[in-house]
């Protein structure tokens, strides 16, 4: 392996935490939908915790956590970029409309986020040792909820832009009834949209 990159993906890896914790900050205060708020809430407690994480593993790997490389700063500049989208979307007054602007960040920034934890699981096979011992622990302890991060908001996503539209939504989404982890699951989940429109009422966010 390319040593030097595994250390640009670790940093990289962290600042992606440290934007998480800001875009989820920003993400609760959009939400209108009380059990998105709860869900979101969650999932920034936890964002935090990884940040912790990950701090652990650059320390294990030697490195220095405030080295600024050009991919880590790339990295910050895109976090900020999306807490901008959603304070001005916010400023905007239409609170349904900041709502899946928020959505939409969020899945923005958990699709890096889930590569970041998918590669570094296949950087720890390939390592001996205390690195391979830190890194697995880290890669074991972040995956499900990084699944959950990124699979039950696409579902929240896909689910408020359909009532936007003014068409039956299922709220909350099939991925998060069904515990969704994995692609294959979300994608079964989504199948299963039909029949849990039968099951749930029509609501409006917040209701």
């Amino acid at each position: 392996m390319d040593r030097n990159q595994v250390e640009e993906l670790l940093y990289q890896a962290l600042e992606t935490e440290l934007g998480g914790v800001q875009v989820y900050t920003n993400a609760v205060r959009c939400a209108q939908n009380d059990e998105l708020k709860e869900e979101w809430e969650k999932y920034l407690e936890q964002t935090k915790n990884h940040v912790r994480i990950m701090e652990g593993v650059c320390e294990a790997f030697g490195l220095d956590l405030g080295k600024q490389t050009t991919g880590r700063k790339i990295v910050k500049l895109k976090g900020e970029a999306l807490v901008q989208a959603m304070q001005t979307a916010l400023a905007e007054g239409e609170p349904a409309a900041a709502q899946l602007v928020a959505a939409e960040c969020v899945v923005d920034a958990e699709t890096k986020d889930h590569m970041n934890w998918e590669l570094m699981g296949q950087v720890a096979e390939e390592l001996k040792g205390d690195e391979k011992k830190v890194l697995s622990e880290a890669c074991e302890e972040v995956e499900d909820e990084e699944d959950e991060h990124l699979y039950h908001t696409m579902g929240w996503t896909r689910e408020l832009w359909i009532e936007s539209l003014g068409m039956p939504a299922v709220l909350p989404p099939p991925e998060e009834e069904k515990d969704v982890k994995t692609a294959i699951g979300a994608a079964r989940a989504k199948q299963s949209r039909e029949e849990l429109l039968k099951k749930h009422p029509r609501k409006k966010s917040g209701e």
